[in-house]
């Protein structure tokens, strides 16, 4: 996907995405209109962005006049866009230096939604990100672990004790 970094705001803008066509990358309008959104950034990934933002504009010097101005935020090392199906493989190559039990690229979508329902960030926040209906968040995305069973066993436990309370 592709749009607009703000990092003063803490935030992005989607509204487009990099698709294969052939052997040619396009630009082309997301899916559905809750394609098109706003996604708040954490302080933490702003640091980052903000030190690749700093390292891109090294390169761009270096490279000169023949940068390209894309508009696009990741690029090559020489101004270039990646090539969309490009981005699955060099993910893969990277999970694999550091160690980490393969993953694919789109799963962290999956990740991201059940780490932030667990947090207890409210559905209709996680769906809004994703672009998302509640209902497909829910059923596409939402994995329920072990730790939300004894969350939620532990909560009906305290309910129950606090109304045990309230009555006696």
């Amino acid at each position: 996907m592709g749009g607009f970094v703000k990092l003063d705001k803490r935030e992005t803008t989607i509204n487009h995405q990099i698709a294969n066509h052939g052997y040619t990358a396009v630009h082309k309008k997301p899916k559905s209109r809750a394609g098109n959104r706003d996604l708040a950034l954490d302080t933490e990934t702003v640091k980052v962005l903000a030190a690749y933002k700093a390292h891109r504009a090294e390169r761009r010097l270096a490279v000169g006049e023949a940068w390209p101005d894309t508009g696009l935020f990741f690029v090559r090392p020489n101004g270039q866009p990646w090539y969309p199906n490009g981005s699955p493989k060099r993910f893969r190559k990277l999970v694999r230096q550091a160690g980490f039990a393969p993953i694919r690229l789109h799963d962290l979508r999956h990740s991201a939604a059940t780490i932030a329902l667990d947090a207890g960030v409210d559905i209709k926040v996680v769906s809004e990100q994703l672009g998302h209906t509640t209902t497909l968040t829910r059923d596409t995305y939402q994995s329920v672990t072990k730790k939300m069973h004894h969350n939620a066993a532990d909560t009906v436990a305290k309910k129950i004790n606090r109304n045990r309370r309230e009555t006696a």
